[in-house]
């Protein structure tokens, strides 16, 4: 998320976790001033995906997920109700949300690895949400490096051991209301 924040200084930035410990070092960081490492456009929120803060609903351009687990990869894949509509409430009229999930058969999520490869599936399931399917595909290993993510270090998704998947929707203004 800090690297998100260092990229696009003019955009704010926000951080949605359930668990606020693990956003406690990165908030820290992100209070620095400005010229050593501090990123004054990054705000974090604890907050399950189920229940968004009211501020959040609505306004995000883009959402970002990498490599979610329990209720919130069950949202993404359209699995768990709750956590959908929480993600899909964030965006605002042609918003995206893009994530990167892995699933691997030692995770034993076999019913949420059968969804990933199910394209019609997830299509059917989003459009009851109002998001459009735009990629499911697999993810790069330059997309998975990019994210900067210690998950994604530690499942050793970026070398191609494990399969990563790419996945964007988008809120078409003709589904906002």
């Amino acid at each position: 998320m800090l690297a998100a924040a260092a990229a696009h200084p003019r955009d704010l930035v926000v951080g949605l976790d359930a668990v606020g410990p693990r956003m406690a070092e990165s908030s820290r960081r992100a209070a620095r001033p400005s010229g050593p490492g501090g990123h004054p456009n990054a705000l974090f929120v604890v907050a399950a995906v189920e229940t968004p803060p009211a501020e959040l609903v609505g306004r995000a351009d883009l959402v970002t997920v990498h490599f979610p687990w329990g209720s919130l990869l069950r949202g993404l894949l359209a699995a768990d109700h709750r956590a959908a509509i929480g993600s899909a409430s964030l965006l605002r009229a042609d918003g995206v949300l893009e994530a990167l999930v892995s699933i691997d058969d030692r995770d034993g999520l076999d019913e949420l690895a059968a969804i990933v490869a199910d394209r019609g599936h997830l299509e059917a399931a989003w459009s009851a949400h109002r998001l459009r399917l735009l990629e499911l595909r697999p993810a790069t290993g330059a997309e998975v490096t990019a994210t900067g993510s210690t998950w994604a270090k530690r499942l050793a998704a970026a070398s191609g051991r494990r399969a990563v998947t790419r996945l964007v929707l988008q809120r078409s203004r003709s589904m906002v209301g």
